[in-house]
């Protein structure tokens, strides 16, 4: 009776104030359930103290105690930021922080000259506010995360002053791409006419290509240092594999990641005939920073004895050295290859533009709805900004969630489809090292709860993979 009277009285509430209660009451409802998964998984880290028969030849109980730490302190981290996150976007919500700062934006605007007709002004003067409280609040976390977690399981090697010149620049390249492609966006939508959703939707899709296209050019050389790969077996065997498949590379870079830490990566990018493809300093085992200190390291203390010596010395070499050899990077790009040839990048493209092309509609059925505005505080007015992010943000939220699982869950698949393709072109057994080696240089973690793992894991865990791969390294 009570709980029946209850929603009776929620229904009888204003449209505004149900579509806000709605939205509070959606965004608490997921961060409980992540939390409950987050914890899930945590009881694994901390029960989960020996290695299990299963992993036996895999990780040595060093590693393993390593990542398990590793990985405890990061969901420690997790909790508590996200926790932040969650209590902060609420009391924005609940004191109107969203109106407060359009009015300021309009303030900062009047001061300047222009008045309430120039709405996209506005709209940018808020977007720059809002960019740079989000850069601000985040900005401690983000130290916390870099200098103490990151260092302390010997990954950041930034120093304080390479990591704020690395965000104010970020910040200052964000704003140079946000401004004007927002202005533009703004104008599109308010010249539009009645089928506007099209015009910003193409728009969107043209700003997207093009961000690809420039972003290994332009973009990400102002913050790492992009160097062809030198002439030699590894480039020439990249070459030929990339030949055999109908792959159109251009070039082949290594960019120098581990200036900010010892993850390693390696990616593909560009359209049509000019493809090129990116290695991380860190996952060349002849690259990495971290085997040239180890050599100068055991270099610099020799020992009195010896044999004895050079065995210690190598036992060192081998339980830190990073990096993969080169036929096990030729089996990583040989699944990153194998991403682009089963058209899984396309696959990508088109879920992402079908869904963009779906949101803008939505967009365009629910923009005149003046409740929507209201529910946020903003009575007077409907600024195409706001309407943005109302709708974007917070009305398609449980529409966002259940996309980002399907898409996991495709991402999953695609990784075991990859996975088989650099098996067919013979790289099992050395997809399945480089698979251990990359797991141990960046601790990961290999047990996890179902639950968990089915809900964020783009990637299937490191034993699943193992094990599709074991079948054709026997064969």
């Amino acid at each position: 009776m009570g709980m029946s009277a209850s929603l009776d009285a929620m229904w009888e509430m204003p449209a505004e104030k149900r579509i806000f209660g709605a939205v509070l009451l959606f965004s608490w409802t997921v961060y409980l359930w992540e939390t409950f998964l987050a914890q899930r998984q945590r009881r694994i880290y901390k029960t989960t103290t020996r290695v299990p028969p299963e992993l036996g030849q895999i990780m040595d109980a060093e590693t393993f105690e390593k990542s398990r730490l590793y990985q405890l302190d990061k969901s420690t981290f997790s909790f508590w930021s996200g926790l932040y996150s969650e209590v902060e976007g609420t009391l924005i919500l609940l004191f109107g922080g969203i109106p407060y700062l359009w009015r300021l934006s309009g303030r900062f605007c009047g001061y300047a000259g222009f008045g309430p007709e120039y709405e996209i002004t506005q709209s940018l003067v808020f977007l720059l506010l809002a960019t740079l409280f989000s850069a601000l609040t985040g900005l401690p976390w983000s130290l916390y995360n870099t200098f103490v977690i990151e260092e302390k399981h010997g990954f950041n090697h930034q120093t304080l002053e390479f990591f704020m010149k690395d965000a104010i620049k970020k910040f200052i390249v964000t704003q140079c791409i946000l401004l004007p492609v927002s202005s533009l966006l703004l104008y599109i939508i308010k010249i539009g006419g009645d089928y506007f959703f099209i015009y910003a939707w193409l728009f969107t899709l043209v700003v997207s290509l093009v961000l690809v296209t420039i972003y290994a050019d332009y973009i990400a050389p102002l913050f790492d240092k992009f160097t062809p790969l030198p002439e030699g077996k590894l480039k020439q065997e990249i070459e030929v594999m990339a030949k055999n498949i109908d792959f159109p590379l251009t070039k082949v870079y290594v960019v120098e990641g581990s200036k900010r830490s010892s993850h390693s990566n390696a990616y593909f990018y560009g359209f049509f005939k000019n493809k090129r493809i990116v290695l991380f300093d860190t996952l060349l085992e002849e690259y990495s920073v971290l085997n040239k200190d180890i050599q100068e390291e055991s270099g610099m203390e020799p020992r009195n004895d010896g044999e004895g010596d050079s065995e210690e010395i190598k036992a060192k070499v081998k339980n830190k050295k990073q990096g993969c050899k080169n036929e096990e990077v030729l089996a990583v790009l040989g699944h990153e290859l194998g991403h682009w040839k089963l058209g899984h990048t396309v696959k990508n493209i088109i879920i992402s533009q079908m869904n963009s092309f779906l949101c803008f509609f939505l967009f365009a059925v629910l923009i005149g709805r003046k409740e929507l505005f209201a529910a946020f505080g903003f009575y007077d007015c409907q600024p195409t900004l706001i309407g943005l992010l109302i709708i974007f943000q917070f009305i398609f939220s449980p529409y966002n969630e259940v996309l980002s699982f399907c898409l996991t869950v495709l991402s999953r698949r695609f990784e075991f489809q990859a996975d088989a393709f650099a098996k067919k072109l013979g790289k099992a057994k050395d997809l399945y090292s480089a698979l251990i080696k990359l797991n141990k240089d960046n601790l990961g973690f290999p047990v996890s709860d179902w639950l968990f793992s089915m809900w964020h894991y783009s990637h299937p865990p490191l034993l699943e993979r193992l094990q599709a791969l074991r079948s054709a390294k026997q064969d």
